[in-house]
């Protein structure tokens, strides 16, 4: 690409430093004409990769000094995007950021699409297709071990592993093509029944990958937690005091909450995607009946389910309907306003027969709220989480791709197990490879590239 690109690559708004990235050909060219060194014997054109250089953008027009910056120089190929590249560091503030990116723009470059840097590293071979969306991952990381599974597949260990597997596989295409090659030498049974072996073990490989994804989708969206329970049960109370904020509506008046309210937390190391829904109960209000309608959709869908219930009043239908909702799902019941001194003793012993776990609790006094977290914690432990030897797969379009190399291998064996000429095998095979390749990248559309790197934002 001979183009040189530009972008401010720090989140918009103030802070102590702005960064505003330059890659291509011309990049030391642009900047020699808007970079004044304070040190006067500084030749720009032999300034060494990895170094820092102190000194001033100026307007390039009227020499006017704009910023005092530092300048981090990286020479090709060994840099981000594998080109020359520089990164000026300016004191923060999009008044500051957006004059210094404009004077890139003015002597040459062009501004940078979203994800372009990370896009040129990809299409220069520093990094492949997968490497390149953990990116992305790392950026919106929300808890420690999402960002550590990133990092891993940045590394490649994902690259790596779906390599091995092609690699595997090709030397199955190899067996299976020389039987196609030289039917003379009667090898078509024996390579069939190799063949059928090694598949096998390829497709445990895969199938321990795309189990991975359950554990990674807890990583990226979090454990969908719902809450639910009759109008004034104390479900908005309960997400308030989890979030520590007001967040939700609380009122004696039944059927506040209307609509989903969503929000992301993370307790004990487990992200959580926070749900409060509508209470549920019987309602003429059209607004109200489809905030149900949704609570209902929502319990279905729900990796868990906190369930609250009124511990003062005695069980109603509303209740007895929640209980028959969260029967057959992983849950919690919290009984809630045990601060009250009229206590339902009744309903209390109820809850406890049944087959979940019960937790005594008062929203008013936050009573209960520790055991809550602690439960929470059991429930989706590290060994829900916990990473197959740093390999999971946290990217739903991997997950796809893995799942149709999956299917295209089961194909291949049943044309084994049915006597099928072999060639119809190495089809199968070969799908299976082309599947695999678009997740590292090896054949994949110009559109699916565009399509993944406009997910990225500005200045990487």
């Amino acid at each position: 690409m001979s183009n040189t690109i530009a972008a401010i690559a720090t989140a918009t708004g103030s802070g102590g430093i702005g960064i505003i990235r330059m890659s291509g050909d011309k990049c030391f060219e642009i900047l020699k004409k808007i970079f004044i060194p304070k040190n006067k014997n500084v030749d720009l054109d032999k300034v060494e990769g990895y170094t820092i250089k102190y000194g001033y953008i100026i307007n390039s027009r009227t020499q006017e000094k704009i910023d005092e910056v530092l300048v981090s120089f990286f020479r090709a190929p060994k840099s981000y995007t594998t080109e020359n590249m520089c990164e000026i560091n300016s004191h923060g503030g999009m008044v500051v950021e957006r004059k210094i990116l404009e004077e890139c723009l003015l002597n040459g470059a062009d501004l940078a699409e979203p994800g372009e840097f990370t896009k040129r590293a990809f299409l220069n071979g520093r990094i492949d297709l997968s490497q390149a969306e953990s990116v992305i991952d790392i950026i919106n990381a929300k808890n420690d071990k999402e960002a550590q599974a990133s990092l891993d597949q940045l590394q490649g260990k994902l690259s790596r592993e779906i390599e091995n597997i092609r690699a595997d596989l090709l030397d199955i295409m190899s067996d299976i093509e020389a039987s196609i090659d030289y039917p003379e030498y009667d090898i078509e049974e024996t390579t069939g029944e190799k063949a059928m072996n090694l598949l096998n073990k390829e497709k445990e490989k895969l199938e321990l990958l795309e189990k991975s994804f359950e554990s990674g989708k807890i990583l990226k969206e979090g454990v969908k937690t719902v809450i639910v329970g009759k109008p004034n049960a104390g479900k908005s109370s309960l997400l308030n005091v989890i979030l520590n904020e007001d967040r939700a509506i609380v009122s004696d008046y039944a059927g506040t909450t209307r609509d989903t309210i969503e929000e992301f937390i993370n307790i004990d190391g487990i992200p959580l995607k926070i749900i409060d829904t509508a209470g549920i109960r019987k309602t003429d209000d059209f607004v109200e009946k489809i905030g149900v309608e949704k609570a209902i959709n929502l319990i279905n869908d729900a990796d868990l389910i906190i369930a609250i219930f009124d511990s003062s009043k005695k069980l109603e239908d509303e209740d007895y309907k929640v209980l028959d909702l969260i029967k057959n799902k992983k849950s919690i019941i919290l009984l809630n306003k045990c601060d009250l001194s009229q206590k339902n003793f009744e309903t209390i012993n109820y809850m406890s027969k049944l087959n979940k776990t019960v937790i005594k609790a008062s929203m008013k006094t936050e009573e209960g709220i520790d055991k809550l977290y602690k439960e929470i914690a059991n429930l989706f432990n590290n060994k829900e989480i916990e990473l197959n030897d740093g390999i999971i797969v946290t990217n739903i379009r991997h997950k796809n791709l893995i799942h149709r190399a999956i299917d295209n291998i089961i194909k291949a064996m049943d044309s084994i197990k049915q006597e099928m000429p072999i060639d119809i095998t190495a089809i199968c095979i070969k799908e299976t490879l082309e599947d695999l390749g678009e997740i590292t990248g090896n054949n994949v559309s110009e559109d699916i590239i565009n399509k993944i790197f406009s997910k990225f934002c500005l200045g990487k």
